[in-house]
């Protein structure tokens, strides 16, 4: 009996290693920075008008519709299949790259790539249901800094590729489709968790909203989500796995409903939950935008074609600025329930300064400067902001919270993507569109600015009654 628990205690090492393993490799890919080159080149032949006005919107509109699906699929399948064609569509979609030049091939690829980028909440959410609760907080630390890893370590490799080597791009594709090639054997690796979050049966789903009313259900409050949810879920675990003909029951089905829609109204049960998710949503929405056709804009400032170009190393610098912003969130002594709602609208107005110049610059080295302090800024916030909920929330609820939010997020970058970028409707230059993601990040700090003085003022004000206001804050 000894030997059982020791082993438990310590089995989720494996699993960990294994998929923050398969995180490196997946992100490893040197030729992401250089996307835009490779396609406007002549391997690809595709000009940036087309790129930016008709190929990627099918990304955004496929990933609109795949993102709800697969995040109820990823549960009911228990993740792990989920990752594995993750890692199958991530091989399809460098094989398209790499030897694909007709222009239907490339429209097939967004919509390959928007499954890819939909799977992600499989791979978030996949350790949470295999590792007891204490080590939540480890693990994941390991897997995004295994993400980060090997996103800094591909973009640096395709620079010094491309800078040293003067390796063509056709060449960087085919060296990353080896690093996703590898994630997806990897993923083979990985052990089926016996649960899931939500499909876990009657008797299962009623533990879990046993142990998430017991759980701590405030928006500012300290405490984290108590360590007996573990033995829930071991209870959990011992039920499925007596009754695991039934999984897919109508009765699963049902209760499935119901536990979600119990974590929806804890997820989002006081007005400071809501503050912080839309914080979520409305900066993802622009963050994603901008992310998106970065690589377009520097290609206007100066054309990859008679320049060098430094996108990998740009992207390597923010990955390392960012990731020491957001290592910075642990050691800063500051009341995040006092100061971040403030700190929200102060570096969104930066990122909104950056923005607009990256739109106004006609220096390719002040518009990656922008990008820098942009992205760094955003990495930064999101830290503090799923920080905060996350602290507040049972797993469940995170998870579910985590999915609403990206998909709010997605929702609003498809109406601006509909409006601003299809060809279909404005088909904007990307300049103008960038003097527009600047705009709608300076609306963000606004709103954020006077929420975030009205929280602190009335914090510093009343600091004792700080419970009782939130408490009375509850819907």
């Amino acid at each position: 009996m000894s030997s059982w628990t020791t082993l438990k205690s310590t089995s989720w090492t494996y699993p960990t290693a294994v998929l923050s393993l398969y995180g490196f490799f997946a992100n490893c890919r040197p030729a992401e920075p250089f996307l835009i080159p490779y396609l406007i080149g002549p391997h690809k032949n595709i000009s940036g008008e087309v790129v930016t006005n008709y190929l990627f919107p099918i990304w955004t509109y496929s990933y609109l519709a795949c993102l709800f699906p697969v995040f109820l699929l990823s549960d009911f399948l228990r993740h792990k299949p989920l990752i594995v064609v993750q890692g199958l569509f991530l091989v399809t979609n460098y094989v398209l790259l790499c030897f694909a030049t007709a222009l239907p091939a490339m429209v097939f690829l967004q919509v390959i790539y928007a499954v890819v980028t939909s799977t992600e909440v499989a791979y978030f959410s996949y350790i949470y249901t295999l590792i007891p609760v204490e080590n939540y907080q480890r693990a994941t630390g390991y897997l995004r800094s295994a993400m980060l890893a090997g996103y800094t370590f591909g973009a640096s490799l395709g620079q010094l590729l491309v800078s040293l080597a003067g390796l063509d791009y056709f060449y960087i594709n085919v060296i990353t489709l080896g690093t996703v090639s590898m994630a997806f054997l990897i993923s083979f690796w990985l052990p089926m968790p016996q649960r899931s979050l939500f499909f876990k049966g009657k008797q299962a789903a009623a533990v879990g909203l046993q142990s998430q009313q017991e759980g701590p259900l405030g928006a500012d409050g300290p405490e984290e989500p108590e360590v007996d949810k573990d033995e829930a879920g071991s209870g959990r675990e011992k039920m499925e796995h007596n009754g695991s003909a039934g999984w897919c029951s109508r009765e699963n089905v049902a209760s499935a409903a119901h536990l979600l829609w119990q974590s929806f109204r804890e997820s989002y049960s006081s007005r400071t939950l809501i503050y912080w998710s839309l914080w979520w949503a409305l900066a993802t929405a622009g963050y994603v935008q901008v992310f998106n056709y970065i690589q377009l804009m520097w290609n206007h400032i100066e054309p990859s074609a008679t320049s060098s170009i430094y996108n990998g190393g740009v992207e390597a610098a923010c990955s390392l600025v960012g990731a020491a912003a957001a290592f910075s969130v642990g050691h800063i002594k500051v009341s995040w329930d006092v100061w971040g709602e403030l700190a929200l609208g102060l570096f969104s107005a930066v990122g909104s300064g950056a923005v607009f110049l990256m739109a106004l610059t006609s220096s390719i080295w002040a518009c990656y400067a922008g990008y820098v302090i942009f992205k760094s800024c955003y990495m930064l916030l999101i830290t503090i902001t799923t920080f905060q909920i996350a602290s507040n929330l049972s797993m469940e609820c995170y998870a579910l919270n985590f999915g609403i939010n990206t998909f709010v997020a997605l929702s609003l970058q498809t109406i601006v993507t509909v409006i601003v970028v299809d060809e279909a409707a404005l088909g904007l230059d990307v300049v103008t569109q960038f003097i527009i993601y600047g705009s709608y990040y300076a609306i963000i700090s606004v709103l954020f600015l006077i929420r975030g003085t009205y929280t602190a003022c009335r914090k510093q004000r009343n600091p004792e009654s700080t419970v009782e206001v939130i408490s009375s804050e509850r819907f």
